[in-house]
């Protein structure tokens, strides 16, 4: 049953969210370009300003933090001084790191993107994906169990670094299953079948094909239904939500299914929309929202955050005027 729009937009503010995953920072350099180099056929950029950010499981931190939860982060990241900085973002926004696991052994993932004017020049990637050792994920799993309880919902955000992985995944499942506790899965490829029993898994469209290793007319009315209760039904799942850009989403959860347009806007960048529609879900599961509802707002907040160039997370005040306006 649906709470009314204004309680439920209150309500996201007593929410503990816990979100397991890889969490990084995206780093920013920015500059012009005035010669090319002599030493090689390159653009030299001259720097005049640097930024880091949080991305990957950071940047769904931000946005429940947007909604009005506490999000709680729960991840393993290196002791060396990118580790440190991104710790430090964490602490100087407010967010929660009682689950954040400093390994000695592990370097911190950074994305560092090169800008020349409103062009990115090159991105350079410092990360590994190894897994974490087997005391990290021992520490990771024990560490999630005495957060979960306190939670109303667990998120999953998987980048593929390495800090999840199946064994860690099913016992932390498991666990929340057992408290009751509602697990919501952002997936990637190499673990994309190991989400077993959880509430719902949010795959996009390109994931889900190549995660079950099919092709089918995603236009064709019934093939997509088709494939998603094959997915269901494979990974034993109360539910999924499958985002479909320009397509709009398609839920099925609760014995109910559906499929809703994309609202009509003007794109800046799709970045970080993803992680905006899994936090709006994850909040509406938690508070046990009808899979319209949640469909529809994550849908919306997925929409509104392109609007926007580089990765925002939602505005709270924006999303519910809109929600509101087309009575979603």
């Amino acid at each position: 049953m649906n709470t009314l729009l204004p309680d439920l937009f209150a309500q996201f503010n007593t929410l503990r969210v816990l979100v397991v995953g890889d969490v990084m920072l995206d780093a920013y350099v920015w500059g012009r370009v005035d010669r090319i180099s002599p030493e090689a056929p390159v653009p030299v950029v001259t720097v005049n300003r640097r930024e880091v950010r949080l991305g990957g499981a950071g940047n769904v931190l931000l946005n429940v933090q947007a909604l009005g939860a506490e999000a709680i982060v729960c991840s393993v990241i290196g002791t060396d001084r990118a580790g440190d900085q991104l710790q430090q973002q964490l602490t100087e926004r407010g967010l929660n790191c009682d689950g954040l696991i400093r390994s000695d052994s592990r370097i911190t993932t950074i994305k560092e993107r090169i800008i020349a004017g409103s062009q990115q020049v090159v991105r350079v990637d410092t990360e590994t994906d190894k897994y974490i050792t087997d005391t990290e994920r021992a520490q990771l799993i024990d560490t999630a169990k005495s957060l979960i309880p306190g939670c109303q919902v667990v998120v999953f955000e998987d980048y593929d670094k390495g800090v999840l992985s199946r064994e860690a995944i099913a016992e932390i499942t498991a666990f929340a299953n057992e408290q009751n506790v509602p697990t919501v899965v952002d997936p990637k490829k190499r673990h994309f079948l190991d989400y077993e029993h959880t509430t719902l898994f949010k795959p996009n469209l390109k994931e889900l094909k190549e995660g079950l290793k099919v092709d089918f007319d995603v236009d064709q009315p019934g093939e997509l239904a088709r494939v998603v209760a094959q997915l269901k039904d494979r990974m034993h799942l109360s539910g999924t939500l499958i985002t479909l850009s320009e397509r709009g989403v398609y839920i099925d959860l609760a014995g109910e299914q559906a499929k809703l347009p994309a609202h009509v806007r003007k794109i800046s960048d799709v970045s970080g929309a993803g992680d905006t529609v899994i936090s709006i879900a994850a909040c509406c599961v938690a508070l046990h929202q009808s899979p319209q509802r949640i469909a529809g707002l994550s849908n919306l907040g997925g929409g509104l955050v392109c609007e926007s160039v580089g990765v925002v997370p939602i505005d709270k005040t924006r999303l519910f005027d809109e929600a509101v306006r087309l009575g979603v």
